[in-house]
């Protein structure tokens, strides 16, 4: 019975190589291929159709994000995961922007290449809870980069609206100071909450306190 799904492993300490391919094999359906550095696993790309490639971050040759790059580069929809002994933040950032589907740390492969494999397989994405804070902080700075163009948009009477509030200023007191009426000093709060994707009853007042002055 030939297995419906191919996997290529590449890595280039054999031992990992083969637990991982012990455990991948366990499921019938999956046929294991490995390769020992970057460039055998483009040569046994080119020969053979894989459904998902599983990549070493560090190889001889060609690492394995310069194989995903040249790849994706070409298959942007292909299922590729990235294993690495590093958790930093920048190489995180790297991996998912280039459009990797999975990222896994060594010490954690074992146990869950399994749940990885079959969950990229399915279209969705899998991080080793590991590195889950690094979800976390790029989220927060993808969130910070979304209001801080959204500050760009702010009219002069909008980012005057925010440092009176910081000040503490009620809406009364603003709409004294600007020479308006309280329902525009709303209107204009509206405004500035849709700008930087603000959501709450005290986000604003928050967001204000947190981050002025919005103008020089």
């Amino acid at each position: 019975m030939s297995s419906s799904i191919n996997i290529l492993v590449a890595d280039d300490h054999a031992l990992i190589r083969e637990g991982i391919k012990k455990v991948l094999e366990s499921n019938l359906e999956y046929q294991v291929d490995e390769a020992e550095d970057g460039e055998q696993a483009l040569t046994l790309f080119e020969q053979k159709s894989y459904d998902i490639l599983v990549l070493d971050f560090e190889m001889p040759k060609m690492n394995g994000f310069d194989v995903a790059k040249k790849l994706l580069g070409k298959n942007p929809e292909l299922n590729v995961v990235i294993l690495t002994m590093y958790k930093q933040e920048s190489l995180f950032n790297k991996a998912i922007d280039l459009g990797v589907k999975g990222y896994l740390t060594k010490e954690n492969t074992v146990t869950e290449i399994q749940t990885c494999v079959k969950k990229v397989l399915d279209g969705g994405h899998y991080i080793s809870p590991s590195i889950s804070e690094l979800i976390i902080q790029r989220n927060q700075k993808k969130k910070m980069q979304g209001q801080l163009e959204g500050e760009n948009k702010l009219t002069p009477t909008e980012s005057a609206v925010l440092n009176l509030l910081a000040k503490m200023n009620t809406n009364q007191e603003i709409a004294d100071e600007l020479g308006v009426s309280i329902k525009t000093i709303q209107n204009h709060r509206n405004n500035v909450c849709k700008k930087l994707g603000l959501n709450g009853t005290h986000a604003l007042l928050k967001y204000a306190v947190q981050n002025a002055p919005f103008v020089d």
